[in-house]
């Protein structure tokens, strides 16, 4: 056990000298766990063998290239991949995180990544490995990478590699999502990556005495930061599932919450939509006997966090013990490392009503009558990070209550964008209108919010934003007011956008709502799509000039 009131990551100048304390202090102590579909545990991983099989894959990509090299880990859900991405931090190598490749399939944001990292190795498994091949085929940047499978036997050194990394380092490139661009690498130094750590820490609440329970998928920022990283920088113990089983069965999820919360204060969470699904999923013949009262922080972040959903999810499970004070909204994105901004542990939401006219217009008008919005503070700022609102044309710092581009700024925020030198300054190194010389610049996220009282509310994604005749219209509202207009069309399963009118038309944008439909024989789609141009139309005071349901 680590030493009484310390955890592993204190004084750390890098996750690599917090893997090596725990391993050191926690050797029989289970780290991490991996639960099959059924919910049994999987695979374990002692602190110990966890140091065993990291020194060991170490030393193995020691032999090969030169320290800052990338690496390609291509892995399905599991333990493994987090051996493999210790090891490369461990090797001085510079992790890149990606999905696995799907059979029979084309590979484009894969080839995209290689493309633009240039991998000197791909790490996998040796069940992966044969489409070593076939993938080099499709990927030409594949052909000339070292592939390496890391679950076979590899000889434990016994000691840690003579370079070790240091906070200047990079870690890690974090892909974006790249679902409206090319995926751009995110460069994640060792020194964002530990003070990133420590805010999670110190905001959630977290110590050796909690247990994660995680699904998200690991090569993405919140499931590999905030699910698998963190445990190991807190002391904690880790839960992890596929996202498969997750979406197949919501209750696992819970279950698992349940299940480890006999071990300690359980932090867990995801996104809004995830809370949404189990409040409508996990009925209740699923909800009885659970007990989720240990479930201390159960955060919610990367995308819009609704009120309603939330009140829904705590009445859902209020007699299996949820607490809505175990709430924790929150932001974050890759060019931060993960964690921007959250409230703190057992404050619960804080929720403020504004006019919805007043947002079309840019500017939070608290009111408590009709033709209102409800929003979700996504918190603060801590250790020493900045949060600015700042009018994206002008530059000019927002007032309290006016809507413009959050920007951020502390050493949390990432290098840049890795081989986009003009992106890069662009992106992460935006100055206000009138500041100084001496001031440090700031990271445009590119999503629109407003601050009052110092809680940041987030609004929307300012590329998303639909401008109908002058008047502003958030992307979100709309599909929710459409998902709520017929009961034939599925939540959170839909997208709000404009298109641009015919050149030489002189039309003006026109609104288009698409959504999945239930497929059941008696739905009538005429009605249901006539019902969305109604609400829409009564709500928002716009026309939709296409309902399209699929």
């Amino acid at each position: 056990m680590a030493r009484s009131g310390t955890q592993p990551g204190a004084d750390a100048a890098t996750l690599v000298d917090v893997l090596r304390r725990r391993v050191d202090e926690q050797a029989e102590r289970l780290i991490y766990r991996f639960l099959s579909e059924d919910g049994s545990e999987a695979h374990r991983l002692t602190g110990s063998q966890l140091g065993s099989r990291v020194r060991a894959l170490a030393r193995r990509l020691a032999a090969v290239g030169e320290p800052g090299d990338r690496a390609l880990l291509l892995y399905p859900a599991g333990l493994e991949f987090i051996v493999a991405f210790l090891g490369c931090l461990a090797a001085s190598r510079v992790a890149v995180p990606a999905y696995p490749p799907r059979v029979n399939r084309g590979q484009p944001r894969l080839r995209a990544i290689a493309e633009d990292s240039r991998p000197r190795l791909v790490l996998t498994t040796a069940a992966l490995l044969p489409q070593a091949g076939e993938l080099a085929a499709q990927i030409p940047e594949l052909a000339g990478a070292e592939w390496i499978a890391t679950d076979g036997p590899l000889e434990d050194p016994g000691e840690w590699p003579g370079r070790l990394p240091g906070p200047a380092d990079l870690a890690f490139l974090q892909y974006t999502s790249g679902s409206t661009a090319v995926p751009k690498g995110v460069r994640v130094l060792h020194g964002s990556l530990i003070h990133n750590e420590e805010m999670i820490r110190r905001s959630f609440g977290l110590s050796e005495e909690s247990v994660v329970v995680g699904w998200l998928p690991l090569y993405h920022d919140m499931g590999l930061i905030g699910n698998v990283l963190q445990p190991l920088y807190a002391g904690a113990r880790c839960v992890l599932m596929s996202p498969l089983t997750f979406l197949q069965r919501p209750a696992r999820w819970l279950e698992a919450i349940a299940r480890y919360g006999t071990e300690g204060p359980v932090t867990s969470g995801g996104p809004n939509f995830a809370y949404d699904l189990c409040a409508r999923k996990v009925g209740a013949d699923l909800r009885e006997g659970l007990d989720l009262s240990a479930w201390t922080v159960a955060y919610n972040g990367a995308e819009p966090v609704r009120r309603e959903t939330l009140d829904r999810f705590a009445g859902e499970f209020a007699a299996c013990g949820f607490r809505p004070e175990a709430f924790f909204p929150c932001y974050g994105l890759a060019e931060a490392t993960l964690f921007a901004s959250g409230g703190g542990r057992g404050r619960g939401a804080v929720v403020t009503t504004v006019e919805a006219a007043g947002l079309e217009r840019g500017v939070a008008v608290p009111s408590a009558g009709a033709g209102t919005r409800d929003l979700v503070s996504s918190g603060h700022a801590w250790m020493g990070q900045a949060i600015a609102v700042v009018d994206p044309e002008s530059r000019v710092r927002c007032s309290d209550g006016e809507v413009g581009e959050i920007w951020l700024s502390g050493p949390s925020v990432a290098d840049g964008y890795w081989n986009r030198p003009a992106e890069t300054a662009e992106t992460f190194g935006a100055r206000p209108a009138g500041a100084t010389p001496d001031e440090a610049p700031y990271l445009r996220t590119g999503d629109l919010g407003f601050l009052s009282g110092g809680e940041l509310f987030v609004t929307g994604r300012r590329k998303e934003l639909i401008v109908l005749r002058g008047r502003n219209h958030y992307p979100q509202d709309i599909e929710r007011t459409a998902e709520r207009a017929h009961p034939a069309l599925r939540p959170g399963c839909g997208a709000a956008f404009a298109i641009e009118p015919e050149a030489g038309s002189g039309g003006t944008e026109r609104l288009v709502v698409v959504y999945e439909a239930e497929r059941a024989r008696n739905v009538d789609l005429d009605a249901a799509a006539d019902a969305v141009r109604r609400a829409v139309a009564e709500e928002h005071e716009v026309e939709v000039h296409e309902v399209v349901l699929v």
